[in-house]
Order: C-alpha cells, then structure tokens, then sequence
C-alpha cells in the first residue's frame, strides 16, 4: 500500500518527526486560500503515486496566493506521467541550508529492517550509491534489538557530528513508525537543514499488503495511478505493469518472475507481470488474459502455467475464451493437473502448446520481432 505525500505526512507528524504546516487542496480555491493560511512563500505538491514528480513539473514554487491559485488550476486537473492529479499539497516553503537522505527498507538477504543515510539527499539515493559510494551508509538492525544506539552511531559516522544527535532522535521515531505501520519502506528526502532544525521536506511510506487487520489501518488508502493497475487490483490479480511489449501471464509470483527472466533472456521486453494465483477457474484465467490485452502496447501473450491445485483444463478453456480471435498471438506453456486435457483443449481451438519455458519465451519473442 503505497501512501501519498500527505497521508505519509500525517504518520510522520503522529510519530514527532518534524514537517514543515502544509494543507491539502482539491481546488485552485483551497489553493489559494492555504497559501493565505500558511503564508507564502508555498510549495504546490502534486499528490500523484508516481516519482519523478518533481522532473516532471509537479512541483511549483509560488509568491503570493493568488499564483498559488493560478498555479493550483493548471495542475489540478492535468496528468503527470500518466497520473491524474486530483489534489495538492501546500506547503510552507523551508529555507534549506543542506539535503539529507534517511530511510528504511527491508534487507530481504538478511530478513530485517536496514537503515539508509547519506547526507546527499535531494536526489534518488541509487545514483548517490552509484556515483560516490562513500556517501551512503546503511545498518542492519536486528528486530528483537532494535535501532540501539551503537548501530545509530555507525549509520550516522559521516553525518555532520553537530547533527548527529538529531537524526539519531529522527530516525528513532521513523523506526517507530515502520514498525507499528508494518511498512515495507519508510523515507524522507531530503530530510532538510533549516534555521528551524531538521524538517522532513517529503514523506514515502509504504505499507506491506499483508499487513494485520487493525483500525489504525481503516483510513490508509492507497491510489493507484495506472488504469490498468486499478482495474488488475479489483479483480483480485497481482499485477504490475513494465516497459515492454509481450504480456506474462502465469500462476505463482516465483513462475512469472522466472517467465520475466526468460522473456528478457530471450531478447524480449515484458509489458507487464500478471499472476492469476492457485486454483483459477476459467472465468478468472479469461479476464486475466483480456486485462492484458486491453493494452495497446502489447504484442503478443506467453502464458505459463504449472497446474497444482490449478487445473490445466480450466486454464485452456479461459484462455480460449479471452485470447482466440484477439489478433495477438498467444504462446502457452502448460503442464500439470489435467494437462492432456488442457492441451486438447488449445489445439481444437487453434493454439499449439508448447513443452518447456525456455521454448514458450524464444517462441514468443520470435513472433514479436517477426511481426506476427
């Protein structure tokens, strides 16, 4: 569950980690009148689940209200990267003397939370890792022991020493929050030097999907900007949309992750990661497959399935119900429970399986490149 800047701004200010006042508006009015409110100079943040807002013109600088205003009405409205902007954040605009990286993610290696900090913030901390490596500094905190304070000292060892003993407050109660929010990923960048003190100038939170059924959580929504994306999620799919053009189709995040690989191996460029789960009926196998074809950029389909408690009969039949006669050419790899019926099935109505992955991706990627 991906939150926007605001409602992450909302836990940050639940936990004491300082933010800078900030209103969110859904009009050029309420634009206006929070810069009034809030006295400008103001920041206007596009709430869009998206990054690269900024690059993108997401983010304005105004004046005075009434450029809050004009500012609030050519955003509102419009798209960004193909993001609807449907609100903004004002905010009062900091005096940043120096730009701060600090977040958490999960070292999935080592199975525990780990810390990141470089005192280069501003910019997309990968490029910061990659372009001077030194400048990065990151602490594996064991769960059950938790931040303590020698580990804090050594992930802030190339801070500012005036500053340490305030990121160290900081980045307590950022722990806080990733844990009691079962977060996935909690950031701040930049976390911004000011004549005030440190001020987190941006707020990403990400919760884990799977997280407990508790109320604190009721009011966490996420939005999501790809239509596709939307669509996948109320159907009840995991679905992740990429840059390429083959759609992959299969049952188990581990297969298709293996799929994707294939396909790129192969020289192919995925359009997207669809897992139907365990145990699909042809109903649901169709509508995957007619998701995935419902983007234009999609040239042909490689299906992968392994069927467990999923049967290959009902796979075969959703498939020719969804793909036959769509005019994209569709490559299956099925084996498993009633495979010999599942293939039967695709042969009568014009689809010829194929035996292994390997073969399904070639296959695919060969149709593409030939125009087919």
């Amino acid at each position: 569950m991906k939150l926007l800047e605001w409602q992450g701004r909302v836990l940050f200010e639940k936990f004491g980690i300082p933010i800078h006042p900030g209103v969110v508006a859904e009009d050029a009015q309420g634009a206006r009148r929070a810069a009034g409110e809030i006295g400008t100079p103001v920041v206007l943040k596009a709430q869009i689940p998206v990054g690269g807002r900024g690059k993108a013109g997401g983010i304005k600088f105004a004046r005075t209200p009434d450029e809050a205003g004009h500012i609030a009405a050519e955003l509102i409205g419009g798209e960004i990267k193909g993001a609807v902007v449907r609100r903004l954040l004002v905010v009062k605009a900091a005096d940043v003397e120096g730009e701060h990286y600090l977040g958490i993610t999960i070292d999935r290696a080592r199975a525990v939370p780990l810390f990141i900090y470089s005192p280069e913030g501003g910019v997309e901390i990968e490029e910061v890792a990659r372009a001077r490596p030194e400048a990065v500094s990151r602490e594996p905190i064991p769960p059950l022991e938790g931040p303590s304070a020698f580990r804090l000292r050594r992930l802030f060892r190339i801070a500012p020493r005036e500053l340490r003993g305030d990121l160290m407050s900081i980045a307590m109660r950022l722990y806080r929050l990733f844990r009691e929010y079962e977060a996935t990923l909690v950031e701040i960048n930049p976390l911004a030097e000011t004549p005030d003190g440190l001020l987190a100038l941006d707020a990403k939170v990400i919760v884990d999907d799977d997280h407990t059924p508790d109320p604190k959580f009721a009011e966490l929504v996420e939005e999501v900007a790809d239509p596709a994306e939307r669509a996948a999620r109320d159907a009840g799919f995991s679905y992740v949309r990429l840059d390429g053009d083959i759609g992959v189709i299969g049952n188990g995040a581990g297969l298709v992750m293996a799929t994707l690989d294939l396909v790129s191996l192969a020289g192919g460029r995925p359009a997207c990661f669809l897992d139907i789960g365990g145990g699909a009926r042809a109903e649901r196998v169709k509508r995957a497959v007619e998701l995935v074809l419902e983007d234009g950029r999609v040239r042909a389909v490689f299906v992968n399935v392994f069927g467990g408690i999923t049967r290959c009969d009902e796979v075969a039949r959703g498939l020719v119900e969804g793909a036959v006669g769509a005019g994209v050419p569709v490559v299956v790899r099925l084996t498993g429970t009633n495979e010999g019926e599942g293939r039967k099935i695709l042969r009568e109505a014009g689809l010829e399986p194929v035996e292994t992955m390997e073969e399904g991706a070639s296959l695919v990627v060969s149709l593409v490149k030939e125009g087919r």
